[in-house]
């Protein structure tokens, strides 16, 4: 199992602080990530997971990812996860996880430098804002080390309310967000975007693709319709060289 290799958090000055972020070390911490991700994704979402029995989400590209884990260290308890997929490994996978949704060829240049980040997740009682500032900042730290020139990855939008939220959203971010179209993808199952009226206000964006629009990420096309976990994914490419001013300030300093 491939687990930090070659790669150690840079420490951050605090004396017992309650929140702590680091990379998995061993299977024990992969599991306690596994089991946040079952919490999330099945209970909280509702999404039908190969691993159901097990009471975790797991799956092949877990052994060959890293993990970042955000602990409670009051409780001990993973309150926040990350997985990323290193380029060096991803040359040795089959496909990137997203390929099961989405056509990349268009993104196979950027391969070499490509680092994809999924799995993203935060416990309910921990989503004001720290849990997702700790996960941006090891994200940092790691893709810096790790001499990443491209973030990407699937965001996911519920499905919930029938699909209005997630298609508004996508047409609120593609108006301003849209990646050039030589880095555009297309899902392998669109999510339907007619028979939706538009909204008459603007769509809240979930914390995550807010921090990497702020970051200065793109949209690369229509989301893909995941009906396992009932919700719509977004493809987002984040180049690093144009990550805004203020978060190369606030996460790579």
């Amino acid at each position: 199992m491939l687990i930090n290799e070659g790669f150690t958090l840079k420490s951050r000055p605090n004396t017992q602080p309650r929140l702590t972020v680091r990379l998995a070390q061993n299977a024990s911490d992969i599991r306690r990530a596994q089991k946040l991700r079952f919490d999330v994704f099945s209970k909280e979402m509702g999404a039908t997971l190969s691993s159901q029995a097990l009471g975790i989400d797991c799956d092949q590209y877990d052994a060959l990812c890293d993990h970042l884990i955000v602990e409670d260290n009051t409780s001990g308890e993973v309150v926040g996860t990350y997985r990323m997929l290193p380029p060096a490994v991803a040359q040795r996978a089959p496909s990137l996880y997203s390929e099961q949704e989405f056509d990349l060829t268009a993104l196979q240049a950027l391969r070499p430098g490509l680092i994809e980040v999924g799995r993203s997740c935060v416990h309910l009682d921990f989503r004001s804002g720290a849990v997702i500032a700790l996960l941006w900042a090891g994200l940092a730290d790691y893709v810096q080390q790790q001499n990443g020139a491209y973030l990407a990855g699937c965001a996911s939008v519920s499905l919930n309310d029938g699909s209005a939220h997630a298609v508004n959203l996508y047409r609120q971010l593609a108006s301003k967000h849209l990646s050039p179209p030589q880095w555009r993808v297309s899902p392998h199952l669109p999510l339907p975007l007619d028979g939706i009226s538009p909204s008459s206000k603007p769509e809240p964006v979930p914390a995550l693709i807010k921090g990497y629009l702020r970051a200065g990420a793109y949209i690369c096309g229509a989301p893909a319709w995941d009906q396992d976990f009932n919700c719509a994914d977004f493809f987002i490419l984040l180049p690093m060289q144009q990550v805004s001013q203020r978060y190369n300030k606030r996460f790579l300093s």
